[in-house]
């Protein structure tokens, strides 16, 4: 989902999402809630972050539960690492209809985090270094 609605607000943000822990697939249900957000991540594929453990990287932002104590430590170049943190909504049980409104929720939380993040420090940052 954070990923969604990064590329959402700046589609010039190169944005990779990888998990400690991936799924084999996205969830149906999140791809099914950030549609009716008017975002597709029906192609996305989820990663293992071991796959970008070597890599350069303005932010690193974990989001789920454990993530921030479990995510490996990266040895490529990281500017600032992060934990914007968020209930895990493949975490929320019963039938798809009950699980809906904890994916919601969540989803909601995820805009409105990330949106913050974006205006307050990626966009600002952007802006700053354009007029250097």
């Amino acid at each position: 989902m954070a990923e969604g609605f990064l590329r959402s607000f700046d589609s010039g943000l190169e944005v990779l999402s990888a998990g400690t822990n991936p799924a084999i697939a996205v969830n149906p249900v999140a791809v099914a809630v950030m549609k009716e957000a008017g975002i597709d991540i029906s192609r996305n594929r989820p990663k293992s972050v071991e796959l970008f453990l070597n890599e350069p990287f303005d932010y690193v932002i974990t989001v789920c539960g454990g993530a921030k104590e479990t995510c490996p430590a990266f040895t490529g170049k990281v500017r600032y690492r992060l934990h914007i943190g968020f209930d895990d909504p493949a975490d929320a049980v019963g039938t798809v209809e009950e699980a809906m409104p904890v994916f919601r929720r969540v989803r909601d939380e995820v805009r409105s985090g990330f949106n913050k993040l974006y205006i307050d420090r990626i966009a600002a940052e952007l802006v700053h270094e354009q007029k250097l």
